[in-house]
């Protein structure tokens, strides 16, 4: 149960971003070609691609700058060369690459991606897009376990196992998969992000609910702490932006169901007091 009738929730600390910290960049050296040969005024160029990165077969674009030739010998040719392969520069591939590319595919919204699990510029750009919207930190572009996690608890979020009513708001939140989302009049309103609900203990209760309190900021006495956007919904658990790092899964709430601050805010702009709260599944461990 939680130890105050009207708050729950977590305040310990998190190191940012330790699941991730991996992301690496690549060293560009320019191999040793010291001469080329001219050949009907055309120009040699090298291809370089970052230390340790998988090779790609997406266009190269390549920059040759100068060419030195003197006397009827050609005695040498300079080439200073420019590339940008497929993988982006500073966006390495993460173990959990080909995963990520399918959920993200799945999901849908982060831009273009490529399911065959070797980084691309728009590979990186789509998981970095994603990595922000989430709160995922560093929001490098590796796919790492965090991202993994993340993306593969949306992709398999069933928004219509919460039998919504079809008429009104409904806010849904799946402990199962540790997501949440919002319908309205039968069909999806906001789309599944992520939450963290009650640890061992502390369990969220699952059930049909309605939002009983609002308070833009509440105080919690026990643990001195402003919880934002506050939206009770049975004893003292509700929505409410999270006090910690969101995604240090082996932590939990007191039973509250924390949010991204996104999240909380629109969560916050849709509420009510009466409205209808689903909570489904059971979280692992629980």
């Amino acid at each position: 149960m939680c130890p105050h009738e009207e708050l729950c929730f977590d305040v310990r600390t998190h190191l940012p971003g330790e699941d991730d910290l991996a992301a690496r960049q690549g060293t560009v050296r320019l191999a040793g070609a010291a001469t080329a040969a001219l050949v009907g005024g055309g120009l040699g160029a090298f291809a370089l691609t970052p230390a340790g990165a998988a090779a790609r077969t997406s266009p190269v674009t390549t920059v040759a700058t100068s060419t030195v030739a003197t006397s009827t010998v050609a005695t040498s040719t300079v080439a200073t060369t420019t590339v940008v392969t497929g993988a982006a520069a500073g966006c390495s591939t993460g173990r959990y690459q080909k995963a990520v590319e399918g959920y993200l595919k799945k999901l849908g919204g982060f831009g273009p991606v490529t399911v065959d699990g070797r980084q691309s510029a728009a590979d990186c750009a789509a998981i970095k897009k994603f990595q922000k919207r989430y709160g995922i930190e560093p929001a490098a572009g590796l796919a790492g376990p965090t991202t993994n996690n993340v993306a593969g608890r949306l992709a398999a979020t069933r928004t219509s196992a919460c039998k919504a009513k079809k008429s009104g708001t409904t806010f849904c939140v799946d402990l199962t998969h540790q997501t949440t989302w919002v319908m309205r009049n039968g069909a999806v309103l906001v789309k599944p992000t992520v939450t963290r609900t009650g640890m061992k203990g502390h369990r969220t209760p699952a059930g049909t609910w309605r939002i009983n309190k609002r308070t833009k900021k509440e105080w919690s006495d026990p643990y001195e702490v402003w919880l934002p956007y506050w939206q009770r919904f049975v004893g003292g658990r509700g929505f409410h932006q999270t006090t910690t790092y969101l995604h240090d899964m082996w932590r939990g709430s007191h039973g509250c169901v924390n949010l991204l601050p996104e999240d909380a805010r629109r969560y916050w702009g849709i509420g009510r007091i009466g409205m209808t709260v689903k909570v489904i599944g059971r979280r692992s461990g629980t």
